[in-house]
């Protein structure tokens, strides 16, 4: 089991560590819920340092990321990034990622930590071109300050412009006294915030600071169980629930970020699933009648056929509702059709409805 840097800080708190994606992480302090709405009321702190880094440099790297991603990172400016994924070549999806682009001859990817060596095989596998490819993920932490206060709170300790960095930007500043700091208006709640970047040697530092920089906005450690809770109410994705190696992109929605302007891996036949249509698709759902839906519970029509199946289920800490995102037979993923969840051996009533479940 691997350890974070911050591993023994988290312990001293309190904090439940329990394995994931190979490092034990904390999953919760005072709880899910309190936590949960701590980042959508004020300000709060994820360790998400068991992330992976890669770096991708060079005259190549453009044509690189081009290769393996689906977005378009063409687009980019220094300072820009954009969500995307890369393709596998039988139809799913090796990972969703963000790409980062530093200057014209240097991206950033950052992958998620159940992928890193998986990803970092894939994207090598693809480097014809022989672009300079470097994993970092040994070397760089990554905290997640979200909340409405997040910004406010942490301008004392930054000389990056909080208030005027756009979302899906990022500067390279001073942060808690620490230089080439990684500053950037992304996040995996809904609400807000900033993800920093920085040298190992330094986050126990920078953690400290972030703490006594937030106290007086009421900042609290939060694990990575309201860290689920709030990105299923915005209706984001997590690998290994909503999508997988098997799992078609445009069944998952993530044509928002598929470019067919260029080539990629497997880009021909996810432009045919895109034109031809899927047989299911992801939605969100919110449970009409009591009850809490669950990874893998069936979804089910009103006559009790099987129509499809829950990725990621959860009571709603800001609705007070069961709510959840699902595969199902594409005539069924129309807004506001019933369906129903079976919770055990009940049918419980719902109704697909558009995400975000959570509006501000």
């Amino acid at each position: 089991m691997k350890q974070v840097p911050l591993n023994d800080v988290h312990v001293a708190l309190g904090a439940k560590m329990v394995p994931f994606a190979g490092y034990n992480m904390p999953v919760q302090y005072e709880g899910v819920n309190i936590e949960h709405e701590t980042v959508r009321n004020s300000v709060g702190v994820f360790d998400v340092s068991h992330m992976g880094l890669f770096k991708i440099s060079g005259d190549k790297a453009l044509d690189l990321v081009q290769r393996v991603t689906s977005n378009d990172a063409s687009v980019l400016v220094p300072g820009k990034a954009q969500y995307s994924y890369l393709p596998n070549d039988k139809g799913g999806i090796v990972d969703d990622i963000i790409t980062y682009k530093v200057s014209d001859n240097e991206y950033l990817m950052v992958v998620n930590a159940s992928n890193i060596d998986k990803d970092f095989e894939w994207i090598a596998s693809n480097n014809s071109m022989n672009a300079a490819f470097e994993n970092l993920s040994d070397q760089y932490s990554l905290l997640a300050i979200q909340g409405p206060k997040a910004n406010e709170a942490m301008q004392a300790i930054t000389n990056v412009d909080l208030a005027n960095l756009k979302f899906y930007t990022f500067e390279v500043g001073t942060f808690a006294g620490k230089e080439n700091v990684i500053v950037s208006a992304t996040g995996y709640t809904g609400s807000g915030g900033i993800e920093i970047y920085a040298k190992n040697e330094d986050i126990v530092h920078i953690w400290n600071e972030v703490l006594k920089a937030g106290e007086s906005f009421g900042i609290k450690p939060i694990g990575l169980a309201a860290r689920d809770t709030l990105r299923l109410e915005m209706g984001y994705c997590l690998y290994g629930n909503e999508i997988n190696d098997t799992t078609s992109p445009i069944a998952a929605g993530l044509g928002w970020v598929t470019k067919f302007t260029k080539d990629f891996v497997n880009s021909e036949n996810i432009k045919a699933d895109k034109e031809n249509g899927v047989a299911t698709k992801l939605i969100g759902f919110e449970l009409i009648e009591r009850g809490i839906p669950r990874h893998d519970y069936e979804i089910v029509d009103a006559g009790g056929n099987v129509i499809g199946h829950v990725t990621s289920g959860t009571q709603s800490p800001s609705l007070n509702k069961g709510i959840g995102l699902g595969y199902v037979n594409k005539e069924f993923a129309k807004e506001g059709t019933e369906i129903f969840i079976r919770i055990r051996k009940n049918d419980v009533k719902a109704q697909v409805v558009k995400t975000p479940f959570y509006k501000k």
